[in-house]
């Protein structure tokens, strides 16, 4: 989850890094350091907390030297202080590292009867601690990289420079995305192209178990087996306009008003409008084949895929199982032969989520990937990717990339009815016409009256220290996503439940304090859960509804407070309404006076267990 800068420049290294640190804060936010070469020593200034903290060190001790490595950090091990933020090291080397280091207390032992001095508690003073010992034995750089990376054990993106060698820095990859950046004159490493954005455009990703020798003429690349290899420079669409805040407060901010544009992206993409069908890439499998699907994902993306799910077995009868992905490999499933493998991913570096696309394809499953990132790991290790194009998501809190998620996610839907025919052409145009009208929908509950009652509504929640959120069908995973959204940035608890699960216990917690939203369009479903919405208002509870007019104007005596949204097609209400809830955790946090983009305790992108 940490963010890693290394540049091998012309230029001052330190206010270069800083400035890439800041488009990674996303990634980690406890503390944050970087270590630069001058003069053949290694310096370094570090601090705790925000990266604020860490510009302001630097206004008053500034790190020359145009050789340096960056981090900032969300802890695994040892406390968030000054003391155990990255870079770590010695007078002879520094290294900042995302990952976990599994084997580092045996190591430590090891290390520390041979006379090596912690002082720190993290797991990556270990690496630091054991080249040390490499270089104090006469060998040179490369070869104690060489040999400490074959002793560690663990997931890693690592980043190292060594004192006396301001022309040299070395990055090692094993779990944890790392990329190497080529510019004029220039080196760069980058724990992903983002952080690289300004810099450079050509990018070089390491695959699992590489390690790269950097030098200012350019970067040799060894496999785990240290042969050399080559890897291929990319051109990223990234640029450093693209991760702007422009003028709103927050980045989640702008991102939920970035969700008509992105799913207006993605339908421009998959759907044709003169035959008003879905047009998908060819892919190395035929879906009118597939015995079964498995889809996993994490958080906001599992939700995602659950909600994939509902769409593949009633519009394309495919037997589908959704599994979240921290789970899936170690209930280690049998999956049929040429089955689907159905990856969901902002990142397309979930360490879960990638461990279940190799689980997948150890079962003889075909794997297709539905990510925002291209030239991401899970990209790159799928049969086949259709892309979100999101762009870049700098909130922790997943909004647009979700939404994203879900229209790609109904376009495909719509192709496997079609292949495996369970969809004729008339209702094909119909779904994918109702698909279209989508972004529409989506600015006028952004910015009509719909955002108005949100608005209001999110005085009530602000109150409230539980809520219950209720869904059926498509739109129980909006009820998930609805509530996790709100835990993550107001630190509200909430849960959210399929709503003819409500008597079967979470009733019980129901009073005139306990706000229950309710998410429910018209269509097949509505009455069931208006059912369940008597049975809470009779406890007391504060029933909050979001619906269209038609079922707003039914449960008027039961409602509290209701937002109505435009009315749509059961098949895409989904979509819709993860928009609203979104939108309401944001009011909430705002309230609330909360860190929206950057919550306690999380980060964005997970590449740990």
């Amino acid at each position: 989850m940490c963010g890693i800068v290394g540049i091998l420049g012309a230029r001052p290294a330190a206010p270069l890094i800083l400035e890439a640190l800041g488009r990674l804060e996303y990634r980690g936010y406890d503390s944050a350091g970087i270590a630069t070469l001058h003069e053949g020593d290694i310096e370094r200034r570090r601090a705790e907390g925000k990266l604020g903290n860490l510009t302001a060190v630097l206004a008053r001790r500034p790190l020359p030297g145009t050789t340096g490595i960056g981090h900032t950090r969300w802890a695994t091990h040892g406390a968030p202080t000054e003391g155990n933020a990255h870079p770590h090291g010695t007078s002879r080397v520094s290294v900042v590292h995302n990952g976990i280091i599994e084997n580092h207390a045996a190591l430590r032992a090891e290390l520390e009867a041979e006379g090596q001095e912690f002082q720190t508690e993290t797991d990556t003073e270990s690496v630091a601690q054991l080249l040390d010992l490499y270089l104090k034995r006469g060998m040179a750089p490369e070869d104690a990289a060489g040999q400490a990376l074959r002793r560690l054990e663990g997931a890693y993106a690592l980043a190292l420079i060594f004192a006396g060698y301001p022309d040299l820095m070395i990055g090692a990859r094993h779990g944890a995305p790392l990329a190497v950046g080529f510019g004029e004159d220039e080196m760069f490493l980058g724990s992903d192209a983002l952080a690289l954005a300004p810099l450079t455009r050509q990018i070089a990703y390491l695959e699992d178990g590489d390690w790269a020798v950097i030098t200012r003429d350019g970067a040799r690349f060894m496999n785990r087996a240290g042969q050399t290899v080559d890897r291929a420079i990319r051109e990223t669409r990234l640029t450093g306009a693209a991760i702007g805040r422009g003028a709103y407060r927050h980045f989640m901010e702008k991102e939920l008003h970035e969700h008509p544009v992105v799913i207006g992206d993605v339908l421009s993409r998959m759907i044709d409008p003169a035959t008003r069908s879905v047009v998908l890439p060819d892919f190395p499998f035929d879906l009118a084949a597939i015995p079964r699907v498995t889809i996993s994902a994490c958080g906001s993306a599992y939700y995602a895929g659950l909600v994939g799910r509902v769409w593949l077995e009633s519009l394309a009868r495919m037997p589908t199982d959704g599994d979240v992905a921290s789970e899936f490999r170690y209930r280690a499933p049998p999956l049929p032969a040429g089955g689907l493998g159905l990856l969901v991913s902002q990142s397309g570096e979930t360490a879960d989520t990638m461990a279940a696309l190799r689980y997948m394809q150890d079962e003889g499953q075909h794997v297709l990937s539905i990510v925002n990132v291209p030239e991401s790991s899970m990209a790159r290790e799928s049969d086949a990717v259709l892309e979100t194009l999101a762009g870049p998501e700098i909130g922790v809190a997943s909004t647009k990339a979700f939404t994203a998620q879900l229209t790609v996610l109904a376009c495909f839907a719509l192709a496997a009815g079609r292949a495996r025919g369970t969809l004729d052409a008339a209702r094909e145009a119909a779904l994918t016409q109702a698909l279209m009208e989508v972004p529409g929908h989506a600015a006028e509950v952004l910015e009509g009256a719909a955002a108005e009652a949100i608005g209001r509504i999110a005085e009530r929640i602000a109150e409230a220290r539980d809520v219950l959120y209720l869904g059926r069908g498509s739109c129980f995973p909006i009820a998930l996503e609805g509530a996790l959204k709100l835990k993550e940035i107001s630190y509200i608890h909430a849960e959210g439940y399929a709503a003819g699960e409500m008597k079967h216990g979470p009733i019980a917690l129901i009073d005139r304090h306990v706000p229950v939203v309710a998410i429910a369009p018209s269509g097949p479903l509505f009455e069931k859960t208006a059912s369940n919405l008597q049975e809470a208002a009779a406890r007391g509870g504060q029933v909050i509804v979001f619906s269209d007019a038609a079922g707003a104007a039914k449960l008027q005596g039961i409602a509290a407070a209701t937002v109505v949204l435009p009315a749509c097609d059961p098949f895409v209400a989904p979509i819709l309404y993860a928009v609203a809830v979104q939108m309401l955790a944001y009011r909430v946090a705002l309230l609330k006076g909360t860190d929206v983009d950057q919550p306690r305790n999380l980060a964005k992108s997970v590449t740990v267990e």
